[in-house]
């Protein structure tokens, strides 16, 4: 599942309570910071996949007319497109992959600036980093569905990109991270 802004706070705080909760780890400076670390890493990596499909769009816009000539199909060209640039804007777009990258970074970090400290091998420590993005990132899945399954059962139709549908989404995105206990 593709990860944007709004839900890295989520991430970046289930890393830290991750790695407070797994007895492996001893915090030095608290959960805050640590969850801080993780979501400038998140958000880092984000920011990059963003801008290049920024860049791919881009490349699709300025060719529109020759797409429509050839009838090609438009997202199929896109993701070629977004895998032959996605080294220049060091992205990793196999999800498993980057999500253990993106690990291995908040680990680094984490140790180099004495955030953490344990004594047991270090991919035993980025695992549970990763499981935490990981199940997060499912999580979120889980919530938006319930989220989007309540805004449909409204009498009323709300519009996907308005003011008030944005602001509905927000209120019960959050009612159902705290009813979950994720808050």
């Amino acid at each position: 599942m593709k990860v944007s802004l709004s839900h890295l706070p989520h991430i970046s705080s289930r890393v830290a309570v991750e790695l407070n909760k797994s007895g492996l780890v001893t915090m030095t400076s608290g959960l805050d910071i640590v969850a801080r670390e993780a979501e400038t890493i998140l958000t880092e990596s984000v920011k990059r996949e963003m801008a290049l499909e920024e860049k791919v769009k881009a490349i699709v816009n300025a060719n529109e007319e020759q797409i429509d000539y050839y009838l090609a199909d438009e997202r199929q060209l896109f993701f070629m497109i977004k895998r032959k640039l996605a080294p220049e804007f060091g992205v990793i777009l196999a999800y498993d992959e980057r999500y253990s990258d993106i690990a291995h970074k908040i680990l680094d970090v984490l140790y180099e600036e004495d955030l953490i400290r344990y004594d047991v091998s270090e991919n035993r420590v980025k695992n549970i980093i990763y499981d935490a993005i990981t199940q997060c990132i499912a999580d979120t899945g889980d919530i938006e569905n319930a989220v989007y399954d309540k805004i449909k059962s409204y009498k009323r139709r709300l519009i996907p990109g308005t003011d008030e549908y944005e602001i509905l989404y927000e209120k019960l995105y959050k009612d159902e991270i705290a009813r979950r206990g994720m808050a």
